[in-house]
């Protein structure tokens, strides 16, 4: 990794006001190479079923969505916290992949690739146009294309949010290059209403003030523009430098827009069950260990998995290994200050995680790949401009560097299409999430799930029963089971289970569910008018709603 860039003393350090005196260094090529690397590592998303994991409630079982784009579902999209989530704009995306390509997976999955595509585009497009480096710009956006730890968001149709609130994310950090330019109300309101697109999508870009104004200190120099150090490969600051404190009141607007979106997001959260109460110091722990292993798998990205499960405790000396990791690299990065990018690229990294990094828990996961989509982007900055920084000090030969960078990015590549081989079908995926991370209750349970429905329904019952035995209180397993129950004749132990369902989850659906099955034995058993209780229960938690 510490090879990785195929920038060259002479033809990287190009203003954009300048052509690069190579034809392949110029942007159009660079972006062509992007894009056929991109769609040569995962056109075999096209061949990928659903996930049964998530696709199943944005997708598959999603009446709401599966009706396409209507005024019902417009006005559902705007209104609902289904998911634990307010992002209309990503229920629209999937219904109208609906509309389009009904419940074909294919379509679903090349949209996915498509807005992937665009993202690496304008990745690399931003950060030319705001540096000035043609091939520096060019490594970080093939990094962003190609690591495996991005597969998640690509190949997983449930992901669409995390890609549309990326593509949002980054037409509004070219906007502000634009704005700074020539400032002016229209401009912002650009700027803003991209930021507000982004958060409709999801959540996670909440950030943006903030790397705005790290995009302030660099490349845009607009903030201490007086102090030592190089900017962005001699692109002059584009505008008159301003203090800190007019930088963040010019932002006043769009840390208000944050605000309102936090408020909705928290009470989605609260409203659907989403958030977990783990005590003060073990969501601390969590956060500090995930900086470190999120570091980890930039470098040497290995044991990836769909699903982390949270550990709940931690060894002292794993949560210090982390401690010291991290305050070296902030020691390196505060030593190393004059270099700009270093401190732009480790502030980005630490500081769009925050949302994610459990700090307040939502869901039960320790971790997500698909949370380093955006925050990765700080580390590959911080390697492209710091080896490339570090060969041209060295007068290393650019064939070298460019060799070393090419063989980097197909170790990359290779890794990434085995990564994306295990999202082949549903059984191989959990298998190995099973594999790679241990006792890990939502893997049994949909590798259950995935056996089930492949027929295999004796295999199926051992992962539940694993599932169970991790997690007792898990509804879908309890679920899974009490139909096994029942469908074998255990018809008093399956209504004993299904008794105790709806007190393990928040999820209408899930309550739904066990007292239909609950229905379902009592007729079994010749009591109907029980099972009629039981089904007008069931009508009265949906609401005559589709139950998602």
């Amino acid at each position: 990794m510490g090879s990785m860039t195929s920038v060259t003393s002479s033809a990287d350090k190009q203003v954009q006001s300048k052509p690069p005196s190579r034809w392949f260094m110029r942007p159009f090529f660079l972006g062509a190479v992007l894009v056929a690397a991109t769609l040569a590592l995962y056109y075999p998303v096209n061949h990928h079923p659903f996930v049964n994991y998530d696709d199943t409630v944005y997708v598959t079982n999603n009446l709401h969505v599966q009706a396409g784009l209507d005024w019902d579902t417009v006005t559902w999209a705007f209104t609902t916290y289904d998911q634990a989530n307010w992002h209309p704009l990503t229920w629209l995306s999937h219904a109208l992949d609906c509309q389009l390509f009904e419940l074909n997976p294919a379509g679903h999955h090349d949209v996915n690739l498509l807005l992937h595509v665009l993202n690496v585009l304008l990745l690399f497009w931003v950060l030319q146009q705001a540096t000035g480096y043609a091939g520096r710009s060019f490594m970080v956006a093939a990094l962003f294309a190609l690591h495996p730890i991005n597969v998640q968001t690509v190949a997983w149709v449930a992901e669409r949010k995390n890609l549309l609130s990326m593509l949002f994310f980054l037409l509004a950090l070219g906007a502000y290059r634009w704005y700074v330019r020539e400032p002016r109300v229209g401009r912002y309101a650009v700027v803003a209403l991209l930021f507000a697109l982004g958060l409709m999508a999801k959540p996670q870009v909440i950030t943006l003030p903030c790397v705005l104004l790290l995009w302030d200190y660099w490349p845009l120099g607009r903030m201490f523009a007086s102090a030592p150090g190089p900017l962005s490969g001699g692109v002059s600051p584009i505008t008159p430098s301003k203090s800190f404190y007019l930088l963040v009141e010019e932002k006043f607007p769009l840390f208000a827009i944050a605000g309102v979106d936090a408020f909705i997001t928290m009470q989605a959260q609260g409203r659907g069950g989403a958030r977990n109460y783990f005590p003060r110091l073990i969501r601390l722990e969590n956060a500090i260990v995930s900086y470190a292993q999120y570091v980890k798998k930039m470098l040497w990205p290995s044991r990836l998995a769909l699903f982390y499960p949270h550990p709940h405790s931690f060894k002292t000396w794993a949560v210090l290994a982390a401690i010291v990791l991290l305050l070296a690299i902030t020691a390196l990065v505060f030593l190393q200050r004059r270099r700009r990018y270093l401190v732009v690229g480790w502030l980005w990294f630490v500081g769009t995680l925050v949302p994610m990094i459990g700090l307040i828990q939502v869901g039960v996961q320790a971790m997500a790949d698909r949370y380093a989509y955006l925050p990765f982007i700080g580390l590959f900055i911080m390697i492209c401009w710091g080896v490339a920084d570090w060969s041209e000090q060295r007068r290393i030969a650019p064939a070298w560097t460019a060799s070393l960078s090419i063989a980097a990015l197909l170790a990359l590549t290779v890794v990434a299409r085995v990564q994306l081989d295990r999202w082949n079908d549903n059984v191989t995926l959990w298998s190995h999430t099973v594999q790679v991370t241990g006792l890990n209750f939502i893997a049994e349970n949909s590798l259950g799930v995935a056996l089930e429905r492949q027929g295999e329904v004796e295999e199926a019952i051992p992962h539940f029963r694993a599932a169970l035995a991790i997690n007792p209180n898990d509804a879908s397993s309890n679920l899974n089971m009490a139909d096994y129950d029942r469908l074998h004749g255990r018809l008093l132990e399956c209504i004993e289970r299904c008794q105790r369902i709806p007190a393990m989850t928040p999820l209408t659906i899930q309550k739904v569910q066990a007292y239909e099955t609950m229905a379902l034995a009592y007729r079994q058993l010749g009591d109907p008018a029980r099972a009629r209780e039981c089904e007008e229960k069931a009508q009265r938690i949906q609401g005559g709603q589709p139950s998602q």
